[in-house]
Formats: C-alpha cells, sequence, structure tokens
C-alpha cells in the first residue's frame, strides 16, 4: 500500500514551509447538467486552491481544453456520449490519459470514478503517488438500481470493491452508509470525509413568493425535485408521492428541476394521468434554483443509492424540509430535521405529510439548522487531510444567516 509521508522541503532557510502539493483529480460522468458530482468537484477544488495546493482536475469534454478557474486547473480530454444517460462522457483513451498523468506529475491522485477510471490506481502505483478513490456512490445500491436481485448486487460489489481497496491507497466515503460496504469486505483503507454546502449561496432569505406563486395556488402544497432524471435516481417516485397526496385529498403540485434520460418518459406519464407537474429541465442559474428550493414547501430526494445528497442538503441550507429514501444515506444526513421514507409513493406521501404537521417555522429553522453543520470549509479539511496535504488552519468559520 502507497504511503502519504511528504519529503519535500520547503523553500528558503530556516523552518522549512508547508509544501504544496499537485491535488490531479479525474472523474468521469460529469456533463454541463451534472449536479451533485460537479458541485463538489468544484467547490473541493475551490478549497484546495484557497489552501495553497494545486488542484487540476480532469473530465471528458467534446473536445480538449485546458482552463484555470476558480477551482484550479480545468483540462477536458475529449470523451464519447455514453448512449442513454443523457449527456455522460467518459475518458476512454487511456494512453492519452496516462501520458497526461505522466506530464502532470501529480504528487496526488483522487479519483472519481469506481468503474472506468478504476485503472488509475495501477498506474498510481506504479508512478509511486498515492492515490485516493472517492466512493460517491454505493456499488451494490446502483447494481440493485439497474435490476440486479440483491444478493447477486452484493456479490458483485464485493468483488468489486476488494480490487479498489487493494489498488488504491485509501478510500474516502462520504458517509457512515457510504462506508458499510467497505467495511464488509474487512478494508482498513478507508476514511470518512463529508460533503458540504454553500452557506452562503443557499439561504432561508431567498424564499420568493413570486416564484413559488408561479407554480403552486396559495393552498396547493409545492413539492420540489432537482435530480438527474436517470434509472438510479427513481425521480419516478416523486410523481407517485404526488399521485398518493392527490387521492387523499391535499391540494399539491410538484416542479422538477433536472434532465436525464428519463425525462420523456415521465412527461409523458404525468400528460396522461393529467398530474400537476411542471417540468422546468437543467436549471443552469444557481440563484433560480436556490431560490426554487427555499420557495418549495418540501423537497424530495428518492434515490435510494444516494450516499450523500448534495441537492438535499442544499434545500435545508434553504430552510426548506427534505423527505428521503430511507435505504439512502440521507437519513444519516439530514437528521431530525426532514423525514425518512420507504421506497415507493406512498411512503413519501407519509413523509410529506408527517413535515407539513409541523409548523413552517418550526420545520424551516430545523432545516436551516442541520445544514449549517456541513459547510464547505470543513469538507475541504477532511479531503485534504486524507491526501496527508496540509489543511489550513481558520480563524472563523465561513457560512450566512438567512
Amino acid at each position: 500500500m502507497s504511503t502519504f509521508a511528504v519529503d519535500r522541503p520547503g523553500e528558503g532557510g530556516g523552518r522549512p514551509s508547508a509544501p504544496s502539493l499537485r491535488i490531479v483529480r479525474l472523474a468521469n460522468f460529469v456533463a454541463p447538467s451534472s449536479g451533485g458530482l460537479r458541485t463538489a468537484l468544484r467547490e473541493l477544488g475551490k478549497g484546495f486552491k484557497a489552501a495553497g495546493h494545486e488542484p487540476v482536475l480532469i473530465v471528458p469534454g467534446s473536445r480538449a481544453t485546458d482552463q484555470d478557474t476558480e477551482q484550479g486547473r480545468v483540462i477536458t480530454l475529449p470523451g464519447p456520449l455514453v448512449p442513454g444517460t443523457g449527456g455522460y462522457r467518459v475518458l476512454t483513451d487511456r494512453r492519452r490519459v496516462a501520458r497526461l498523468l505522466e506530464d502532470l506529475a501529480p504528487d496526488r491522485l483522487e479519483v472519481s470514478d469506481r468503474t472506468t477510471l478504476r485503472w488509475t490506481g495501477r498506474w498510481a502505483r506504479r508512478a509511486r503517488v498515492p492515490a485516493v478513490m472517492v466512493s460517491h456512490e454505493t456499488a451494490d445500491g446502483v447494481l440493485r438500481t439497474w435490476g440486479l436481485p440483491e444478493g447477486a448486487a452484493r456479490r458483485a460489489a464485493d468483488a468489486l470493491n476488494v480490487r479498489t481497496a487493494h489498488t488504491y491507497a485509501r478510500v474516502v466515503c462520504t458517509t457512515e452508509f457510504a462506508e458499510r460496504e467497505f467495511v464488509r469486505i474487512g478494508a482498513r483503507n478507508v476514511v470518512r470525509a463529508p460533503l458540504g454546502v454553500d452557506l452562503v449561496q443557499r439561504r432561508p432569505a431567498l424564499r420568493d413568493p413570486s416564484l413559488r406563486a408561479r407554480y403552486a395556488g396559495l393552498d396547493e402544497t409545492l413539492l420540489v425535485l432537482c435530480s438527474r432524471l436517470s434509472v438510479e435516481k427513481r425521480p419516478g417516485t416523486a410523481l407517485d408521492a404526488l399521485e398518493a397526496l392527490l387521492r387523499r385529498g391535499r391540494r399539491a403540485v410538484l416542479v422538477v428541476a433536472g434532465d436525464g434520460p428519463l425525462k420523456a418518459r415521465l412527461e409523458l406519464r404525468a400528460r396522461e394521468r393529467r398530474l400537476p407537474v411542471t417540468f422546468l429541465g437543467h436549471v443552469a442559474d444557481r440563484g433560480l434554483l436556490g431560490a426554487l428550493q427555499a420557495s418549495a414547501d418540501v423537497c424530495l430526494a428518492p434515490g435510494p443509492a444516494e450516499t450523500f445528497g448534495l441537492a438535499a442538503l442544499e434545500a435545508m441550507a434553504c430552510g426548506t424540509p427534505v423527505a428521503v429514501s430511507a435505504s439512502s444515506a440521507l437519513p444519516e444526513v439530514i437528521g431530525s430535521a426532514g423525514a425518512t421514507a420507504a421506497d415507493h409513493g406512498e411512503g413519501f406521501a407519509d413523509a410529506v405529510s408527517l413535515l407539513l404537521d409541523h409548523p413552517e417555522d418550526e420545520r424551516r429553522e430545523a432545516a436551516r439548522a442541520r445544514a449549517e453543520g456541513f459547510g464547505w470549509d470543513t469538507a475541504v479539511d477532511a479531503f485534504l487531510a486524507a491526501h496527508d496535504a496540509t489543511v489550513p488552519v481558520r480563524t472563523r468559520a465561513r457560512g450566512g444567516v438567512g
């Protein structure tokens, strides 16, 4: 197993300065309309850069680019579209990626793809570069959402995870939930590092009565789903929940912010069943998305394989409680500030009703208070510690009030 010892001396005389590390990060399945992963990569890169390190992000794109950005250097390499994913691309030219890694000569490697990029762990071993794999989802959870029986999914996940834990110096998990499948196989190189939320850009003050009135009447409950519309996210459960609530006599509407391969099918279903659903597609304006989250009564997070759930945390930072899948990591994240639901429409309808039974001020204050424990500073520090990189001394917490 690779070590993380840093032996580069500081520059100048006297006491050596803390070394600056070039942290090269690789990610697949990042599209212009991506949500959580793109946000995490950006915020962590910004934090690494602010701490005095040199982050370099390599992702697939339609063409080759190389830019200096707020999150550090971002390099895109041409990668083919993956059919049926709604715009995801992957890095398939291993030789080109390997040559780029050799040219960059990283001090650390961080990989956010447990499948198609797992080979980079072997490259890192040969190059004697300490490498970290970030587990953004549970392997068995994703396999189950794609229809694999539970037993087969578990066996396949265990085999994959054994190889991952052996190949990389460390495996970073964002929650205890995500860590379990590695504990199950006896991996000893797993570390915990939570993700975070921008407590300034996401705040209760974004609540906009005029925006809310655009989608819901005064006597209607506004539900919002911010999610990629793909199989593993189970967006259809949000429509199931809306139907269940309507059957129970609750006046409710649903706004869906997100795109993906299931969008056309969901739109057709909503039309055929005359459901009050508005599909916004991908919302690139982060201010508008925050205002939508803040103006909702309840946000929905039905994905059963989520290992953290950034969209849910953003909603809570905006003061909006979230109903989440009991099968995911989100119950661990939301604590008592939200409600857990069985993975079907009736279960989510129950969770929504439970949240709405609480006075509005109480449920909104509880959501914001919970989110305030997940600032990006904490996440950046934990990821830098996983790299054995210098962690900045913070004189005060960054955050915001709503």
